[in-house]
């Protein structure tokens, strides 16, 4: 969710009416980049195990989560099917460029730099904070403040804001940010990190997956500073075109209720085992 990519991609294509590469007249299909590997916001299972999975276009089983409810919701305001497809973090951003998706809803985060080849909507979800996730049996997970992690290894993933974040601990040390979330999460079981960043949703996820480890949330004035927010990106250019002012429009239809409704279903539904 959270995460910021560093936008040196340029050229983004520009809208002429709907979003990159999409014809109203003769694409009836709203297409959705995600990772499918970031639960709860979305994750990848070879079955259709929720009325809420949907296909992975191309192939390779079904993906499911918050993203995908929320991309549903949208497609059926658009009057459009839902196609998603499976997209590495790093290609999201390329891949709405060259018109091949329609909307980038991956949790992610809009930034000043971002917005430099990215349209964004206003958020679509905002979580309680950054926290850490740590070894429950490690002294780390009584911690109540961020600078208690200096001198300790800690791992974000690569162009994410979890991160960047990372160097608001003093003396802290930051090892190099790795590809994607589970691999942040081997890192840690296998003791090569002491603690990895997260938002508070997914770390309920990956603690519910793995409870040999554990949550460490931090007293106020003394966390992660960060905006929380995530948010629909589509193509740059598009701001003032019938379809970003569509999905806006649909977005704005789904009621606070609802959304928190569909964050608390992917929680109890994301998987218990990496």
């Amino acid at each position: 969710m959270k995460k910021l990519l560093a936008a040196s991609l340029v050229g983004a294509m520009a809208l002429a009416g709907c979003s990159g590469g999409q014809d109203a007249a003769e694409d009836n299909t709203f297409t959705v980049g995600m990772e499918c590997g970031y639960q709860p916001f979305n994750w990848q299972t070879a079955d259709a195990e929720t009325d809420s999975a949907v296909e992975i276009s191309g192939g390779g089983g079904y993906c499911d989560g918050y993203d995908v409810m929320m991309s549903q919701a949208i497609a059926d305001e658009l009057g459009q099917e839902l196609e998603v497809k499976k997209i590495s973090w790093d290609g999201l951003q390329p891949a709405l460029e060259s018109g091949e998706i329609d909307a980038i809803i991956a949790g992610m985060t809009a930034s000043d730099e971002r917005e430099e080849g990215i349209d964004f909507t206003s958020p679509y979800y905002e979580s309680e904070g950054m926290v850490m996730i740590v070894r429950a049996d490690s002294e780390m997970a009584g911690y109540t403040d961020i600078q208690q992690f200096s001198g300790h290894n800690v791992i974000g993933q690569k162009n994410t804001n979890y991160d960047t974040v990372i160097d608001q601990i003093e003396g802290v040390n930051h090892q190099t940010p790795l590809a994607t979330y589970p691999e942040l999460v081997a890192a840690l079981q296998n003791g090569v990190a002491d603690g990895i960043t997260a938002e508070m949703p997914v770390a309920e996820g990956v603690v519910a997956a793995n409870p040999g480890l554990a949550i460490v949330q931090f007293d106020e004035g003394h966390g992660f500073e960060v905006d929380t927010t995530v948010s629909i990106g589509l193509a740059e250019g598009s701001r003032d075109t019938d379809f970003f002012n569509a999905v806006q429009e649909a977005l704005d239809s789904i009621d606070q209720d609802t959304r928190n409704e569909y964050m608390a279903t992917a929680v109890e539904n994301a998987p218990t085992e990496e």
